[in-house]
């Protein structure tokens, strides 16, 4: 079984494998409810092609099938984590993971026509594979601690986004009827925020509130913040706006529902933060992540999860910067060059580089400085914290690589050198 309009691949200038390919190259286009799987040839004839159900029998088939025609010489499929990815690899199988748009101009080499389904696309996905495994990386196998510390940060980002949600949702509810809660504290999301509401959720409660009230309420939540209970009340009768009755009413039953579940949050936040720094404890890779100035543990965290523990997975610094795009794309043609944003990197590592960045901008002194300098020359405040991600990115990798913490007399002494020799 073979695929018509087909068309032999072009010849590439990149490092080549020189090992001759073994065994039978697979494919599978991954979904929900089932698993199509295509199985070629070193000639690129198809040996086998079905669909598998996502259930505990479809995949223990699945499972039979790959190891009746083994051995592989690898798997492609569009996806790099997930149930049937980890399932796949602890069966031992080497899979490549394929980028969605690396597949999609791989099926014009077969079909010039926009038709699609999904066993077309498994068989492109195996065949694509045996024309270019010998320019891709396998899929790195995560340790259970890696694996731990990635599920959760990443789940720990699901749950900032539904508190962010939910806070800005519950900010519309109070301006329509006691916008004096936004006025009170620092946020609307701490603690004390939320236990003000639920104690005085109406404006007419709130108006009861004196100096001598805000500080046994403060009190008794364990209030940190500096202001005194005369400021506070000030600040309270400043903004004691107040709605029509119906919609107090209404509006006061949602606002303490919307409390509740925004504290609830910041609880589950909390008990993954602490899971965290208990991971963090224990991997062997942490430490260095750490050793940065400015690095915290939420940074560190994405960082470690999302470059893993395979050294080989980021061969030179310019992997590492295009992965976590800080470095731009240049596109040039003919008399024409433009250097631009680039738009496709891992978007966690993105913000936690720039996060990291512009925190060192503003505790670190020969970073702030290095930043002004970017600001005099009229960069913007994204490319300029970019421009220092580069250069922190590169001694990221060269530690990361080394096993080695990050030593800070090392780098100023080095980065003298430089410009002395500049």
């Amino acid at each position: 079984m073979t695929w018509t309009d087909r068309t032999e691949p072009m010849d590439h200038s990149l490092p080549t494998n020189t090992a001759d390919p073994a065994g039978v190259f697979a494919g599978i286009d991954w979904g929900n409810a089932h698993q199509q799987l295509c199985l070629v040839d070193e000639a690129g004839q198809v040996v086998h092609q079905r669909r598998y159900a996502h259930t505990a029998d479809g995949l223990e088939r699945l499972d039979g099938h790959l190891r009746r025609h083994a051995p592989l010489a690898g798997i492609a499929i569009e996806r790099g984590e997930g149930l049937l990815v980890e399932r796949l690899q602890a069966a031992g199988h080497t899979l490549y993971c394929v980028s969605p748009k690396i597949s999609a101009r791989a099926r014009e080499r077969y079909r010039m026509a926009p038709k699609k389904d999904d066993a077309f696309d498994a068989f492109v996905l195996a065949d694509s594979l045996r024309h270019e495994y010998r320019h891709w990386r396998p899929l790195p196998v995560a340790s259970p601690a890696l694996a731990e510390l990635r599920a959760v940060i990443r789940d720990r980002e699901r749950v900032i986004w539904n508190q962010r949600d939910l806070e800005n949702q519950l900010r519309a509810i109070l301006e329509s009827y006691h916008p004096a809660v936004l006025h009170l504290f620092s946020s609307l999301d701490r603690d004390i925020s939320l236990a003000f509401l639920q104690d005085y959720p109406t404006p007419e409660q709130a108006r009861r509130v004196g100096p001598e009230r805000m500080k046994a309420f403060t009190g008794r939540h364990g209030y940190s913040g500096r202001t005194r209970p005369e400021v506070l009340v000030e600040r309270l009768r400043t903004h004691l706006l107040t709605a029509a009755p119906g919609t107090v009413a209404g509006k006061q039953l949602t606002a303490v529902l919307f409390a509740e579940q925004l504290a609830l949050l910041n609880d589950h936040i909390r008990i993954l933060n602490k899971r965290i720094d208990e991971l963090l404890a224990t991997h062997t890779d942490a430490p260095i992540f750490l050793s940065f100035p400015c690095m915290g543990r939420s940074c560190a965290a994405t960082l470690l999860a999302e470059m893993g523990e395979d050294r080989d997975r980021f061969p030179t610094p310019a992997a590492l910067m295009a992965e976590t795009g800080v470095a731009p794309v240049t596109r040039s043609s003919g008399r024409t060059r433009q250097v631009r944003f680039r738009y496709a990197a891992n978007k966690r590592m993105r913000h936690a580089v720039d996060w990291w960045v512009f925190n060192m901008a503003r505790e670190v002194p020969w970073v702030r400085e290095a930043y002004e300098e970017a600001r005099a020359r009229r960069q913007p405040h994204n490319p300029a914290i970019r421009g220092l991600g580069t250069r922190w990115v590169r001694v990221l990798w060269r530690c990361w690589q080394d096993h080695t913490l990050y030593n800070p007399d090392l780098h100023l002494s080095n980065r003298t050198e430089a410009d002395l020799t500049a």
